[in-house]
């Protein structure tokens, strides 16, 4: 047996007026995954724990078993999946230029996403591109629009605080060691260094000519440089090698590329185009395809990107039109008993509040034919809450998926020097003479 693991990302919502205190996905005329939930066994999913709100990347890291002290940080995985040069040492952060104004002694930000041409950004990425002192070198590395990868390199660490403060109006951040690290001298020396580039690189942005050209024409200065997330190459176990299950990861984004990289997970790049249902009705016709795999991962973003308009109209929508890609999911997957096909998503996007993402539990489905089929037969946060799965959390999704393939180890049994949770493991035959 195989699985196909299909991920709505950011599914989750809350209830909103506009949809008669409903979240979008109860809202959504949904027959398709409300069949499927039909014909499976349901439950809620929480890639850590209920009420904490994660970011795609670390809750698909956790969906996958692994740990979280275990993440090698947001800043390498994107960095990986641009196809940048980095090495095991380096550290990497999520860096962007933007718009400050110097309020006393302070840089607030005043526009996170400027309206700045690609040409220009270039312009101004290229002249606070590299930078040494301290024993560090670094280097922006643009990738889209004002954001790139602050790579450094050196004696460096990871163990350091954002710069960045995500809202307008407030100040740019002093960066510093994390508090576990605070007397750690490389720690110390890496906040040192990226507080001496963050003031270099507003007075050299500030003082650009196409910046002096932008307030003549007045508009906003792009004059500062920001950083995030910072991240540092670290040796995992393969995904392979964990779950005794070789991977493929279906999806678009650098992001997901990236974490493909990360665990050990092959990839297959996809687009997205303006038929959000027609996009993934493709992908799961590539995962069913793809025979040589034990595991496929397919990935769609629409579902996050309408909550992150703060519109649960939009978002209902666009669950709409993902959901007439299953249709192909229960001709074809479902009814085939060599698969165990599953329906989840990373986190809740919520269409309201201030918060990116929010920290409710999601909709969890399996069909398959080991599966206990239970009652539910509607597909959204509440419904789900009162199939056979109840809540399952982290890496609990990966030892189901395990057992739901047949494939589960007995706990105790050693058949590998590493105690692997799948069965057959990785043992070595007796020789004789």
């Amino acid at each position: 047996m195989r699985c196909i693991l299909l991920l709505l990302d950011g599914l989750g919502d809350r209830s909103h007026s506009v949809l008669n205190d409903k979240t979008p996905l109860q809202a959504a005329h949904t027959p398709n995954l409300d069949k499927i939930a039909s014909l499976g066994m349901n439950g809620l999913f929480h890639a850590h724990l209920q009420g904490t709100a994660l970011p795609s990347e670390l809750a698909h890291f956790l969906m996958f078993g692994y740990r979280m002290e275990e993440f090698p940080g947001r800043g390498v995985v994107e960095a990986l999946g641009e196809g940048l040069d980095i090495r095991e040492g380096d550290v990497a952060l999520l860096a962007r230029i933007f718009s400050v104004a110097k309020e006393q002694e302070a840089l607030l930000v005043r526009h996170e996403n400027p309206d700045l041409d690609r040409q220009s950004c270039r312009v101004l990425q290229k002249a606070v591109q590299t930078f040494t002192r301290h024993g560090i070198e670094a280097e922006f590395l643009p990738t889209r629009g004002i954001g790139g990868i602050l790579r450094l390199r050196g004696n460096v660490s990871r163990f350091v605080t954002d710069s960045n403060p995500i809202t307008e109006g407030r100040p740019l951040m002093e960066v510093l060691p994390l508090r576990a690290r605070s007397d750690d001298p490389c720690a110390l020396n890496t906040a040192r260094f990226l507080n001496d580039y963050l003031r270099w690189s507003y007075r050299t942005l500030s003082e650009h000519a196409l910046n002096r050209k932008r307030i003549h024409e007045g508009l906003p200065p792009v004059n500062a440089v920001a950083t995030q997330r910072a991240g540092r190459m670290a040796g995992l176990p393969s995904f392979a090698d964990k779950w005794g299950l070789r991977g493929l990861l279906i999806a678009c984004g650098a992001l997901y590329h990236g974490l493909g990289r990360v665990v050990g997970m092959e990839t297959r790049k996809v687009k997205d185009t303006d038929d959000p249902g027609g996009d993934l009705r493709k992908r799961l016709e590539i995962a069913y395809r793809a025979t040589e795999y034990d595991f496929i991962h397919v990935h769609t973003k629409v579902t996050d990107e309408a909550g992150h308009t703060g519109n649960p109209l939009l978002k209902k929508r666009m669950i709409e039109a993902i959901d007439t890609a299953l249709a192909y999911a229960i001709d074809t997957i479902v009814p085939d008993d060599d698969i165990l096909f599953v329906v989840t998503a990373d986190h809740s996007t919520a269409s309201s509040g201030t918060m990116i993402h929010t920290g409710e539990t999601v909709p969890l489905v399996m069909t398959g034919k080991y599966i206990r089929r239970d009652d539910t037969d509607k597909f959204d946060e509440v419904s789900c809450a009162a199939g056979g799965l109840n809540l399952v959390r982290g890496k609990e999704l990966m030892y189901l998926i395990l057992n739901f393939l047949d494939r589960g180890k007995l706990w105790g049994l050693m058949d590998s020097p590493d105690d692997q949770p799948f069965t057959p493991g990785t043992s070595t035959p007796l020789r004789v003479d």
